[in-house]
């Protein structure tokens, strides 16, 4: 931000930006890109969470030679809504509750409960009609609130849990024990088995400066309502383990802040431009996120000011399925969004390197996507392999699953609600 715009070498400068950013168009070419499933949208939902992580387990999935699957994000939200009114009851009521969450919780979820097909367990009555949790948050939030106050005064109700899930079963749908699908009959439990999907070997990976680098913590942001450990290093580190992940054939889960100038969905492009908007003028304006202009250099210390000022906060989960290269300006990742198939890129963002520096909160990623040193300095190895290791028999790799696609509906209308964002 210009702190003195009346001194004259500092708006050559800006004026030196203008003419860059107007003379280049950006100009993409794809460098990775992996196996994902159709876009989705979350509608007016705060649950990007469950979309992003179910369409990382999908990418997954095929990954492994699966198939094309298509899991249910309500399903894993029913649990986790109703573990969160548990959580705040027994917390008696000073917990976070509201639609928001993070990667672990659907790992969790699904170690716990399963996973099912999205046409098994749609989540909705009408499965013409967009998501819409406004109403159901706002009961569950006053039934759980009337459940705590009851707890302090040791007169909480026995039942109050059905209460619970007779709310949440007539929003959802009752969950189900047993299903079939491609010919055959499957528990939530036996299929996400069915699925290759172990929800163990993944880790979520951040870089802040406030905990010890190499060492896990609880990340203190308001939608760690369950406590989730991430592991800490540098901010080179953390991405060198993104742009490894995808050079080796992985996807990876992505926490983000895209609230702050820089972010725009319908553009379909993520940048951290030099000059804020606000002292843009409108000709600048007209040609952001169309012509290539000058971006931030991200420090650890940087990320780390705006971190703690609040300016970089946790608001959106979104799935990292590949890498391109601008012309002009370098490495951009290709983000699958929930939003619907919006913008040019029809649902993806392409997100500088950047702007994925300074508004990353975390990955989620396969343990085995981490680079071997990485690995062994977060003790997740326990040393590296010998270079001259002696081959050990191996067992025929079983052939491929095959399974049929089992089926999208079209996006539902993108009238979209994120979790509350920062005031301006």
């Amino acid at each position: 931000m210009l702190k003195h715009p009346g001194i004259f070498c500092i708006l050559f400068l800006a004026c030196i930006s203008v003419s860059a950013q107007s003379s280049d168009p950006y100009e993409f070419k794809e460098y990775k890109r992996h196996a994902a499933t159709p876009v989705k949208s979350q509608d007016q939902t705060g649950t990007c969470w469950a979309f992003s992580t179910a369409s990382f387990l999908e990418s997954e999935a095929l990954r492994a030679g699966k198939g094309e699957a298509d899991f249910s994000e309500m399903w894993v939200v029913r649990h986790i809504y109703r573990m969160k009114c548990e959580n705040y009851v027994r917390r008696q009521g000073h917990a976070q509750f509201g639609e928001g969450g993070l990667a672990h919780d659907y790992l969790n979820a699904i170690k716990r409960y399963g996973v099912v097909p999205e046409n098994v367990y749609p989540g909705r009555k009408d499965p013409s009609k967009p998501f819409n949790h406004g109403q159901l948050v706002k009961n569950l939030a006053d039934k759980c609130k009337e459940f705590a106050e009851q707890g302090k005064k040791g007169e909480l109700d026995p039942s109050w849990l059905s209460q619970i899930d007779a709310i949440l079963d007539a929003e959802f749908g009752p969950v189900t024990n047993k299903f079939a699908y491609n010919n055959g009959v499957y528990s939530p439990l036996s299929y996400r088995e069915f699925m290759g999907i172990n929800p163990d070997q993944y880790v979520t990976i951040t870089s802040f400066t406030h905990q010890p680098f190499w060492e896990k913590f609880i990340l203190e942001i308001p939608d760690n309502w369950s406590n989730g450990e991430f592991y800490n290093m540098p901010i080179n580190e953390m991405m060198r383990c993104a742009q490894s992940a995808l050079e080796k054939g992985y996807t990876l889960e992505w926490d983000a802040d895209v609230s702050n100038g820089g972010f725009s969905a319908n553009n379909g492009i993520a940048i951290v431009p030099k000059t804020p908007w606000e002292k843009k003028s409108t000709a600048e304006r007209s040609n952001s996120f169309k012509m290539v202009e000058p971006q931030v250099d991200v420090t650890q210390e940087y990320r780390q000011e705006l971190f703690d000022s609040q300016e970089t906060m946790d608001d959106h989960l979104m799935h990292i399925v590949g890498l391109l290269d601008e012309k002009n300006s370098g490495t951009y990742y290709v983000v699958k969004n929930s939003w619907g198939p919006i913008s040019q890129y029809k649902g993806y963002v392409y997100v500088s390197d950047a702007y994925m520096r300074l508004n990353t909160i975390s990955f989620t990623l396969p343990k085995e996507a981490i680079p071997e040193d990485i690995r062994i300095k977060l003790g997740l190895l326990t040393s590296a392999k010998p270079e001259k290791a002696q081959p050990q028999p191996q067992k025929a790799a079983p052939a491929p699953t095959k399974t049929t696609p089992s089926g999208r509906s079209n996006p539902a209308p993108s009238t979209i609600q994120m979790r509350p964002t920062k005031k301006q």
